[in-house]
C-alpha cells in the first residue's frame, strides 16, 4: 500500500514515530514483536515457544506456536500427539517440530496493555542506542549547541537530538557562558546511561582536542594533509602552544595557520574567548624543538641529559629569564607539555660552567 491513507492506523503511527524519533519503522516493528513475545510468554507459561509476527502491510497479529510430535503430550504448550498433528498436517511423523498458528484476539485483550511499557522500553533503548553509536563515531570533533541551564556548576547544551553535559573540570578558566550562549566543544566521551533516555554525552572546552579541531576546521592546509599539527600544549581560557610542520617545502606551516594578517589564528582565539596562541615550528632535532618550545624568548643553549631521556637544561640570556619562564611560570610549563620533557631554565649568569665547557 503506497497510500499513505489507505495505510492501517497502527502503521501510520508507527511512521509518525519513526519520523519524530528518526527510527526505522523496521526496528519499531521489531521492537513491538520481541514485546508481544514476551508478553506472551509470561501470561501462557514460559514453555510456550511462539513465533509472533506483525504484518507489514496490514498490520493483522499472527502467532504461531512451535509443537514436538511425541507418542504422549505431558506438555500441551510445546507438545502434540501425532494423531492431533496428522489431522492438521497430514504427512507429520514423530519428532517432527511443527507449527500452528492460532487466534490471536485472546491474546490481543491480554496483552495490549502488558506490552505497551515493554514497547516503550524498546523504543527508548533503540534510540538511546542510535545516538550513542552517532556520538561515538563523532569524538574528537566538534559540536555545536546552545547552553540550555547550569547543574550545579556543569553547562547542560542542547544538541539537538541529545543534551550533551561540560562539567566544571572541561571548563575553560576565566570563560563566562551564560544561558543561550551558543558555543563550540569537542565530544570527548560517551557513556550508556540505562536510566536515562540518551547516553551521557560528555563535551569539553578545556580539551586540547578542541583546540586541534578548531585548526583543522580553520586552515586549509591542514585539511588538505598539507600541514600536520604535531602537538598541543594547552591551559584552557589563559594560553595554548601548537606545533607544526609541513609535509610541502614551499609552504610555511606557522603562516598557515596565522592566516592573512593573523585571521585564522584570531578567529580560532575569539572562539576561545580571547585564549593566546603560540604557533611554533616542529622540529625533529630534540634541543631545537624546546627553544622554538620557548619562543618568544631567545634560547642561548640547550643541554640534553644524556642519563635521562626525559630531561634538558635551557640557557636564556638573562634579560629573557622572565620571558622564558613566563607570567607565574606558564610559558616554561607549556614549553614542558609540548615536549614532554622536565625543562630547567637557567640564565647565562648562573650557567657559566655549562657555557664554559661547551667553548672548550
Amino acid at each position: 500500500m503506497t497510500d499513505d491513507n489507505k495505510k492501517p492506523e497502527l502503521l501510520q503511527a508507527l511512521e509518525n514515530i519513526g519520523r519524530e524519533r528518526n527510527l526505522p519503522k523496521e526496528k519499531i516493528i521489531e521492537a513491538i514483536e520481541e514485546a508481544l513475545q514476551k508478553a506472551y510468554e509470561r501470561d501462557y507459561g514460559t514453555n510456550s515457544s511462539v513465533i509472533i509476527e506483525l504484518d507489514r502491510e496490514t498490520a493483522a497479529l499472527h502467532i504461531w506456536q512451535r509443537k514436538t510430535v511425541v507418542p504422549e503430550v505431558y506438555d500441551p504448550n510445546s507438545e502434540i500427539s501425532l494423531e492431533d498433528a496428522k489431522e492438521q498436517v497430514p504427512d507429520a511423523e514423530l519428532g517432527m517440530e511443527l507449527e500452528f498458528e492460532i487466534p490471536s484476539e485472546a491474546f490481543r485483550r491480554i496483552a495490549a496493555q502488558s506490552a505497551k511499557q515493554v514497547i516503550l522500553t524498546k523504543i527508548r533503548e533503540y534510540e538511546r542506542d542510535t545516538i550513542k553509536n552517532e556520538y561515538d563515531n563523532r569524538k574528537g570533533t566538534i559540536l555545536t549547541g546552545t547552553a540550555v541551564r547550569y547543574e550545579h556548576r556543569d553547562i547542560i547544551v542542547d544538541l539537538g537530538r541529545a543534551e550533551g553535559i561540560i562539567p566544571f573540570r572541561e571548563q575553560a578558566q576565566n570563560e563566562n557562558i551564560r544561558i543561550n550562549d551558543r558555543i563550540k566543544a569537542v565530544v570527548k566521551e560517551v557513556a550508556d546511561d540505562k536510566d536515562s533516555r540518551s547516553p551521557r554525552i560528555i563535551l569539553s572546552r578545556a580539551s586540547s582536542l578542541l583546540l586541534k579541531s578548531l585548526f583543522e576546521n580553520q586552515v586549509p592546509e591542514i585539511q588538505k594533509g598539507i600541514v600536520k599539527i604535531k602537538a598541543v600544549a594547552r591551559e584552557a581560557g589563559m594560553r595554548s602552544k601548537v606545533a607544526v610542520t609541513s609535509t610541502d617545502p614551499n609552504v610555511d606551516p606557522v603562516g598557515a595557520c596565522v592566516g592573512p594578517k593573523g585571521s585564522r589564528v584570531q578567529a580560532i582565539g575569539e572562539e576561545l574567548r580571547n585564549e593566546r596562541i603560540d604557533i611554533i615550528p616542529w622540529s625533529d632535532n630534540p634541543a631545537e624543538f624546546i627553544a622554538n618550545a620557548l619562543l618568544p624568548s631567545t634560547v642561548t643553549k640547550v643541554i640534553l641529559n644524556e642519563n635521562d631521556a626525559k630531561s634538558a637544561i635551557v640557557i636564556v640570556p638573562d634579560d629573557k629569564l622572565p620571558l622564558a619562564i613566563g607570567r607565574d611560570g606558564q610559558n616554561a610549563r607549556l614549553a614542558a607539555k609540548l615536549t614532554q620533557l622536565h625543562i630547567d631554565i637557567k640564565n647565562e649568569s648562573n650557567a657559566l660552567d655549562l657555557l664554559r665547557d661547551d667553548k672548550q
